[in-house]
C-alpha cells in the first residue's frame, strides 16, 4: 500500500475502465472520483481539489489533448497521466510537451498503473516536504516586529535586495543582523542559491583565512588534504561576513581583492580561484574609529559601506517587545512540545519596560529558559525577576526588579523607567503614549510632572 494517499480523478468514457481503476486505487487507500467525459471532468475540477488526473486521450466531445490544455488553465501544476489504446507517438509527444506527467497504453497493466501512481505520489510527498522546509526556514529567519524602526530596515532590505550593492549592517550584539542579511538574500536574484555565514569573531584568528579561503594539502600542520573555504561554498549565492570588525588586516586585504575582481588563492596555494558572490557584512564595532587607528582598512570600509543599514536596539523599537514576547512564547511551545505559557498582566508590563541590554537574543533565551524551568502556565513577576540580566544599561536603567528596597521607592523607580521607556518607544509623543497605556492624556501629563520627567 502506498505511503502517501492522494485524491485522483479518472476521466474515461469506458465504464469498465473507470470501475477497474477505482477498485485498485481505492484498495491502495487513495480517494477516487470519476467522470465519463472531458467536460464533466473539467466541471469536477472546478469544484474539487485533486492531486492527480488519469485522462483518456479518446473521449466523446473534447478529446484528451484539449482537456489537458483546459486543465493547465484551471490548475497549472496539477499532475496528469494520459491513457490510450489508439494513440500515436505524435500524440504522446504532444501530451508530454503540454505537461502530462506520464503516458500509459491500453490495455492497461495494473502493475504499471500502480507503479506510475506510486512514483508520482512519492514525488508529490517530497515536493510538499521541501515546501514545508522552505516555509520553516523562511519563518526561522524572519525579522519579527511592526515598529516604524524595523519596517524601515525591512523596506531598505527589500529595495537593496535585487541590486548587487554591498551592504554593511550595523547594530548592537543580539539585534538580529543575520536576519537582515537573510532578508536581503531572499529579495535578491540569488535567493534560491546558497547563503553562507562566516563569523570572524567565532574562529581563532590563525584559522580565519583557512576557513574563509580554504587551503591546499600541506599548507600548514594538520592540513592533510585540500579544503574548500566559505567563499567557494557561497559561489553563485551570498556570503555573509558577520563581525567583520574582528577580521585581521591580512584577511581584510584578501576580501578586498575578492570584492574588486572576484579572485583569491587558497592558503598554501598558487592557483587563482574565481567566485561569483554577493557579499554582505555586519559589525557591532565602530569601524570609523578602527579606520582612524589603523585596525580596519579604509578602502575596504568604503567598499562595504555602499548601503549602510543601522539595526536599532530592541529598547528603541516601538511596541516590538510585546510582539516578540508573544512570538517566542508560541515558538517554544511548539518547538519543545509543551503546553503554551503566558505572562501575567504585571509581568508583561514589567518585561515591556525592561531595557533588554542583550536585545532579541536575551529575550529569546529568557523565554526558552522559562519554558524549561517554570512549572506554571501563567508566569508572574516573582518567577521572572531572577532570570533578568542584573546589569546597568548604557541608559542608566538599574536592575530595579531584582534589588530589595522600600516598596514606595521601587514603585517610583519603576514608574520613571517604565514611562521613560514608553515615551521613547512613541518618539516622545504624549498623546500616543497615553493611548497605548489606556490612560487619559491629562492623567499621563500629571504623572510625568509628578515624577519630574517634564515634557519629553
Amino acid at each position: 500500500m502506498a505511503d502517501h494517499k492522494i485524491k485522483i480523478l479518472i476521466i474515461d468514457d469506458e465504464k469498465n475502465i473507470r470501475l477497474t481503476l477505482r477498485d485498485i486505487l481505492e484498495d491502495d487507500g487513495h480517494l477516487v472520483l470519476d467522470a465519463a467525459s472531458g467536460e464533466a471532468g473539467l466541471e469536477t475540477l472546478k469544484r474539487e481539489s485533486v492531486d492527480l488526473v488519469l485522462l483518456d486521450v479518446r473521449l466523446p466531445g473534447m478529446d484528451g489533448i484539449e482537456v489537458l490544455k483546459a486543465i493547465r488553465k484551471i490548475a497549472e501544476d496539477l499532475d496528469v497521466i494520459m491513457i490510450s489504446g489508439h494513440a500515436t507517438v505524435g500524440t504522446a509527444v504532444d501530451a508530454l510537451r503540454i505537461g502530462a506527467y506520464d503516458f500509459l497504453e491500453k490495455p492497461l497493466s495494473l502493475a504499471r498503473v500502480k507503479l506510475a501512481i506510486r512514483n508520482l505520489s512519492e514525488k508529490q510527498s517530497l515536493t510538499k516536504r521541501t515546501t514545508l522546509i522552505k516555509q520553516s526556514e523562511s519563518i526561522k529567519y524572519r525579522l519579527i516586529g511592526d515598529s516604524p524602526q524595523i519596517n524601515l530596515v525591512l523596506d531598505t532590505a527589500r529595495r537593496v535586495g535585487p541590486t548587487q550593492a554591498k551592504v554593511l549592517i550595523r547594530g548592537e550584539s543580539g539585534t538580529g543582523k543575520e536576519l537582515v542579511a537573510h532578508a536581503i538574500h531572499a529579495a535578491s536574484s540569488r535567493g534560491e542559491d546558497a547563503f553562507v555565514k562566516f563569523n570572524a569573531a567565532a574562529i581563532p584568528s590563525e584559522l580565519v583565512e583557512s576557513e574563509l579561503f580554504g587551503h591546499e594539502k600541506g599548507a600548514f600542520t594538520g592540513a592533510v588534504g585540500q579544503k574548500k573555504g566559505k567563499l567557494e561554498m557561497a559561489n553563485g549565492g551570498t556570503l555573509f561576513l558577520d563581525e567583520i570588525g574582528d577580521m585581521s588586516l591580512s584577511a581584510q586585504a584578501k576580501i578586498l581583492r575578492v570584492l574588486e575582481d572576484g579572485k583569491f588563492e587558497r592558503v598554501g596555494g598558487t592557483q587563482t580561484q574565481s567566485v561569483d558572490i554577493r557579499l554582505l557584512a555586519a559589525t557591532n564595532k565602530p569601524l570609523e574609529e578602527m579606520v582612524s587607528t589603523g585596525l580596519f582598512r579604509e578602502d575596504l570600509f568604503y567598499r562595504l559601506n555602499v548601503v549602510p543599514i543601522n539595526l536599532p536596539p530592541l529598547r528603541e523599537r516601538e511596541g516590538d517587545i510585546k510582539i516578540l514576547l508573544n512570538h517566542f512564547l508560541a515558538h517554544y511551545a511548539a518547538e519543545l512540545s509543551l503546553s503554551p505559557k503566558h505572562f501575567s498582566r504585571d509581568a508583561m508590563t514589567m518585561l515591556v519596560a525592561y531595557p533588554f541590554p542583550g536585545n532579541i537574543r536575551e529575550l529569546r533565551n529568557l523565554i526558552e529558559r522559562l519554558y524549561i524551568l517554570s512549572p506554571n502556565t501563567e508566569m508572574d513577576i516573582h518567577e521572572i525577576k531572577p532570570h533578568l540580566n542584573q546589569v546597568i544599561s548604557a541608559e542608566g536603567d538599574a536592575a530595579i526588579f531584582t534589588e530589595t528596597r522600600p516598596f514606595s521607592e521601587a514603585k517610583r523607580m519603576f514608574e520613571e523607567r517604565f514611562l521613560e521607556s514608553q515615551l521613547r518607544q512613541h518618539a516622545g509623543n504624549i498623546s500616543r503614549t497615553a493611548k497605548s497605556l489606556s490612560m487619559q492624556q491629562s492623567n499621563l501629563s500629571r504623572k510625568l510632572k509628578e515624577l519630574g520627567l517634564g515634557k519629553p
